[in-house]
């Protein structure tokens, strides 16, 4: 499955992630009330647990930018989203946890 997950979706390092997420779709996989604690700026937020009834809201013609507390989420939201149509797709390692970057607390 790590192997099937890795064709799926390009693992990026903090500073690839940094470089190409204000171009593409940044989607916060994390549950609400961890999105309300704080986010990457500029992130939507979409629950893995409600990701196959709201990927309609996801563009198939742009990248796709995940990540969530951990790394752990994004290969598995990458298997339902591949198969709505969405060909490109990319994590944050380490995930939210390890971002030093800008941050957003608050809806």
């Amino acid at each position: 499955m790590y192997f099937y997950q890795k064709r799926l979706i390009k693992t990026l390092t903090e500073e690839e992630f940094r470089a190409g997420y204000r171009k593409a779709q940044l989607i916060d996989l994390r549950d609400q009330e961890d999105f309300k604690n704080g986010h990457i700026l500029g992130a939507r937020n979409i629950p893995f647990a409600q990701l196959k009834m709201r990927s309609k809201e996801i563009r198939k013609d742009q990248a796709v930018y995940l990540y969530d507390q951990m790394g752990v989420r994004p290969g598995q939201a990458a298997r339902i989203l591949r198969k709505q149509g969405v060909t490109e797709l990319y994590q944050l390692k380490g995930g939210f946890k390890l971002w030093s970057g800008k941050v957003k607390k608050g809806l």
